[in-house]
């Protein structure tokens, strides 16, 4: 769910304008932006504070990594990135859904069926990524959005 951007987000992030935000965590803030040419995107960037930490930009630049192996099926598709920029920033595809924990809260347990599918789609990502040698650090309800195709994470 999108809020309104505050006064202290910047209006652009590289090529992109920020439209809102879609969320804020412990490394950074996760904007809906938009391209020049219209295209609308997830865009991560870190916060500024820890922006000048070297182990904290390895961290974001490898998880722009893992972003990448795990592509459009399992993931968003990664479409641009800086992590070398000051304020290192990556662009995905918007992903249209709630959260599982979301859908849960607002829905009710899911059926059976559902459940077994969810979890065979999040293996088939956990051993696309693992096998890439990718260890994802932060696998949970809020972090699988389920979408038309099925969940992403």
């Amino acid at each position: 769910m999108p809020f309104p951007l505050t006064h202290d987000d910047p209006h652009h992030i590289g090529p992109y304008r920020l439209i809102a935000r879609l969320g804020s965590g412990g490394m950074g803030t996760v904007y809906l932006a938009r391209s020049a040419g219209g295209r609308t995107v997830a865009l991560k960037t870190m916060h500024a504070a820890i922006a000048s930490d070297t182990t904290c930009r390895t961290r974001f630049r490898l998880e722009s990594d893992a972003a990448r192996v795990i592509g459009g099926l399992h993931g968003a598709e990664v479409v641009d990135a800086d992590p070398r920029a000051e304020t290192p920033w990556l662009a995905t595809e918007y992903v249209l859904g709630p959260p599982l924990d979301e859908a849960v809260r607002l829905a009710g347990p899911l059926p059976e069926p559902s459940v077994r599918a969810l979890g065979a789609a999040l293996c088939g990502a956990l051993g696309q990524l693992h096998g890439s040698d990718v260890v994802h650090r932060d696998l949970k309800p809020s972090n699988i959005m389920i979408t038309a195709y099925g969940p992403k994470v």
